[in-house]
């Protein structure tokens, strides 16, 4: 019989006893019940049965996540290019394992068909592979300018980075984003679609399944009050963002007002006449 990882373990035991009522917090690598008092009900489109109820994340729970991953970037930088690209490995093939469960989670929240939930993880698992090959875009280059001059540069990490998702591709903005930001030595804060946060919660659980160090991952839910926090607090240092246009907009402002890098993917609908 397959053994089953600790986090593997504890999450499916959690699902069990709480038989799917409210989404965890996964702050400095453990699953965590919020104390909110605001939730949100996630229904299965097709019977409209309450999936999960995910909170509103307390403003306590959020500045413990921002620690967590100011924390854990102070070791996580340090880590050589080649020991990140190990865990890229090691996440695409705990993703191909668990394609039937991340599949499912999209169907029974976001609605999609199997076939399309697959492709949804299918199209993040491809940058996910493409993280593999992390040692050739962290390469900097050299140039002789003058006989007694050089110019070089050199990339490094930034810091914490957030990431704020929409509900259309539960698994593959996700995956657009934490892949590559942990891959380049960064610590990540995401933000799943208050509508369809299960995919998420899975790459949480395979992230810390495959070694991923605490911290180094956070996962907060919400709407307008963690939206807020991620775009204004101080260590905080980029926000990426893929949704709708106004709230794109509001976005990009208000991490540029905060001295933040953001970028902004907005609209992405298919138009008809």
């Amino acid at each position: 019989m397959k053994s089953l990882s600790r986090h593997t373990l504890l999450f499916q035991r959690t699902l069990h006893k709480r038989a799917m009522s409210t989404t965890q917090l996964f702050i400095n690598g453990e699953f965590i019940d919020s104390q909110a008092t605001e939730h949100i009900e996630v229904r299965n489109p097709a019977t409209q049965e309450i999936v999960t109820r995910v909170p509103q994340t307390t403003q306590h729970e959020l500045d413990e996540a921002a620690r967590s991953a100011s924390h854990a970037f102070r070791e996580w930088r340090k880590t050589s290019v080649l020991s990140r690209q190990r865990k890229m490995l090691d996440l695409q093939h705990a993703i191909r394992a668990n394609m039937d469960e991340l599949a499912t989670s999209i169907v029974n929240e976001q609605g999609k068909v199997m076939g399309d939930a697959r492709g949804d993880v299918m199209r993040g698992l491809q940058v996910v592979e493409d993280m593999a090959n992390i040692t050739h875009y962290m390469q900097g280059n050299k140039l002789e300018v003058s006989s007694d001059m050089d110019t070089y540069t050199v990339r490094e990490p930034l810091g914490v980075v957030a990431g704020i998702c929409p509900f259309n591709f539960p698994a593959m903005i996700p995956l657009w984003m934490f892949p590559v930001a942990l891959a380049t030595g960064n610590t990540c804060i995401l933000k799943p679609s208050e509508r369809d946060p299960g995919a998420a919660m899975i790459l949480a659980r395979l992230c810390a399944d495959i070694g991923i160090p605490r911290g180094v991952l956070n996962i907060v839910h919400g709407a307008h009050d963690t939206v807020n926090f991620l775009t204004s607090d101080s260590r905080i240092r980029a926000v990426s963002f893929v949704g709708g246009d106004k709230a794109g907009k509001y976005i990009y402002e208000r991490s540029a007002q905060n001295g933040k890098r953001c970028q902004a993917n907005l609209g992405a609908k298919n138009h008809a006449i």
